[in-house]
């Protein structure tokens, strides 16, 4: 198993304390076995985050249940602030470079190569070029340090992204992510039946 993959199985099997082609995966394309518990209503699931402190909280109606360190944007480029709606995941995602100065010169990766700066999933909470994803870089956890988006541990992005489909309407089994970590050189995409609130503050 190559380094990727090791931090990806690692990632999407710890599960939350209590987490080519593109694979569109819905509700209704989506082997679910009927142990599957139905999901919470989308309101009792909550994220904010704190620019300032660089902090991602995630509650359950009026309990935090988890905190994770993020890196968040540099200067120059600002990690958007407001009320947002989470509707769509893409796990193993791709990495194309945008039409920035900053990623002048820089090259296209494919999911899994080992220089994608875009680990385990991405979490969309403003389309097309904001989302929370995994990153290699980890020691910039808690800095300045992105362009714009919310930066994660590879691990803690995907227990952020289990609760999200979990209560987004969207739950899946073991056995799933499994799947996709085998498939590790694909996309994974997910749509929300129930977008998910996140709330960013400087």
């Amino acid at each position: 198993m190559n380094h990727i993959n090791g931090l990806f199985a690692a990632a999407i099997l710890a599960g939350p304390a209590a987490g080519a082609s593109v694979d569109s995966v819905r509700a209704d394309s989506a082997a679910k076995p009927d142990s599957v518990a139905v999901a919470a209503p989308a309101a009792a699931l909550t994220l904010s985050a704190s620019l300032g402190a660089r902090i991602l909280t995630v509650r359950m109606r009026d309990s935090v249940v988890a905190t994770y360190a993020v890196a968040v944007g540099a200067d120059g480029h600002p990690t958007p602030t407001g009320t947002f709606r989470i509707r769509k995941l893409i796990w193993n995602p791709r990495w194309v470079p945008p039409k920035e100065p900053w990623a002048r010169g820089k090259t296209a990766k494919a999911p899994g190569d080992s220089d994608n700066p875009m680990q385990t999933v991405k979490i969309f909470f403003k389309e097309p070029d904001y989302y929370i994803h995994g990153t290699p870089a980890v020691e910039s956890l808690g800095e300045s340090g992105s362009k714009g988006c919310l930066r994660m541990d590879p691990q803690e992005v995907a227990d952020v992204a289990k609760r999200v489909m979990e209560h987004g309407g969207e739950p899946r089994p073991p056995s799933w992510f499994e799947r996709i970590r085998r498939l590790a050189r694909r996309e994974h995409i997910v749509h929300l039946k129930n977008p998910i609130t996140l709330t960013i503050t400087p």
